[in-house]
């Protein structure tokens, strides 16, 4: 007799597959979701600061003033924005909307 754990968001037996109803595609999705805006948001921020130091806003650093550290910056934070783009049209409930 195999012993089955039950999850909130979750169902799956003692060898760790998915039996019955659980939701392991909301969880997935939700974790995705998370993790691309929350990187996102990073990326924006440190393009910020690189794109500051290279614009000689943000003085005290090698990078104060050097054109090559704005362009690094400008494309770290549009990368950023991307992925925060991304995470917030993902799915929310891990299932393709109709």
């Amino acid at each position: 007799m195999k012993a089955t754990i039950f999850c909130p968001d979750l169902v799956a037996d003692s060898d760790g597959r998915e039996v019955g109803n659980g939701k392991l595609g909301d969880v997935n999705s939700r974790v995705w979701r998370i993790a691309l805006i929350a990187i996102g948001l990073i990326a924006v921020i440190i393009g910020g600061v690189f794109a500051g130091q290279g614009m000689n806003l943000i003085p005290g650093s090698f990078m104060t003033g050097n054109r090559m550290w704005l362009s690094i910056g400008l494309i770290v934070a549009g990368v950023g924005v991307i992925l925060v783009v991304l995470g917030l049209r993902l799915p929310k409930s891990g299932r393709p909307s109709k």
